[in-house]
């Protein structure tokens, strides 16, 4: 058996690092996969996500309340989205990225939208992007689409549309509001969206959309029917004491976790037993165990590694 070359090795790493892209993520609910995306925001986050097999990492505008202690998600920047970005990057390797374009970055002109849309990519390293509304930004998800930027869409429940709908709502209760739900993720579609993020609608809603669209549909507070699901990080895992919305299960109750250890070293530093000796360096360690060397050879034999080098 022959030993792999470097243009092998090479290759082979080349398929583990790839990166999911818009095309499998596709492929992956038409053959009735889900998808499972979460949101990061940094480097450490984003490699935990990666490693456990999460198939998209959504930089989410959420930075602004999770990270930044922000009410909404209105006062995040481009640059602020791109820094983030970059960040996720840097600790995945697998997962595909899509960049969450804040509020006034693509709403006031098409102009605009394409030149940030472009900036998620170019300066970002992001994969796609995601822009909030229907029926009246289809014709500038339109445009984004043919500069080939992928563009994931989000109907229903639209945080930065937080102050007209009069606060954090579930959109879609009445026949008439589910029909323009329904119209908003259809026109999304067919703008040329590769997927559409259904957010804070009834589960018969999420269910109609996701049968009818064409298209992958991500639930959040959106029911089961979905083709995909995302939740924000901090949610997930329990890093929000007080926020418990009902759409969002805890795996696990990290705040807690750490609240109690943070406690344990600040009493193991008032008390002297945190750093113990084993947490110390010595003024004077151990010198490196060195080769037995003898006239320009090791003991093993290896010529040209003597006192001359």
């Amino acid at each position: 058996m022959t030993s792999p070359t470097s243009s092998d090795r090479q290759a082979t790493q080349a398929t583990r690092t790839k990166r999911l892209t818009t095309v499998d993520l596709v492929a992956r609910a038409d053959r009735g996969e889900r998808i499972t995306m979460v949101t990061a925001y940094d480097a450490t986050f984003a490699r935990m996500l990666d490693e456990a097999g999460v198939d998209v990492l959504l930089v989410g505008d959420s930075v602004g309340m999770v990270v930044q202690g922000h009410d909404t998600t209105l006062p995040v920047t481009m640059d602020e989205i791109i820094y983030h970005c970059r960040a996720v990057g840097r600790g995945s390797s697998r997962t595909h990225i899509v960049a969450d374009m804040p509020f006034m970055s693509y709403q006031a002109s098409t102009t605009d939208a394409i030149r940030n849309a472009g900036r998620c990519l170019s300066e970002g390293g992001a994969q796609s992007i995601k822009l909030e509304g229907g029926r009246s930004l289809a014709s500038t998800i339109a445009r984004i689409v043919d500069t080939g930027v992928p563009v994931m869409g989000h109907v229903g429940l639209t945080p930065q549309s937080v102050h007209a709908m009069g606060g954090f709502r579930v959109q879609g209760r009445t026949e008439e509001a589910a029909d323009r739900v329904f119209e908003d993720a259809c026109a999304v579609a067919r703008a040329g969206a590769y997927s559409v993020v259904l957010e804070g609608i009834p589960a018969e809603l999420a269910a109609r959309i996701t049968a009818e669209v064409g298209i992958p549909t991500i639930g959040i507070g959106a029911g089961p029917h979905c083709d995909g699901q995302v939740l924000v990080c901090y949610d997930l895992l329990g890093l929000t004491p007080t926020l418990r919305p009902k759409f969002v299960k805890r795996y696990a109750e990290m705040y807690t976790e750490g609240l109690a250890a943070v406690r344990q070293y600040c009493d193991e530093v008032r008390s002297g037993a945190f750093p113990a000796r084993e947490h110390s360096f010595a003024a004077h360690p151990e010198p490196p165990v060195r080769p037995n060397v003898t006239h320009g050879t090791t003991s093993l034999g290896t010529p040209g590694y003597g006192p001359h080098r």
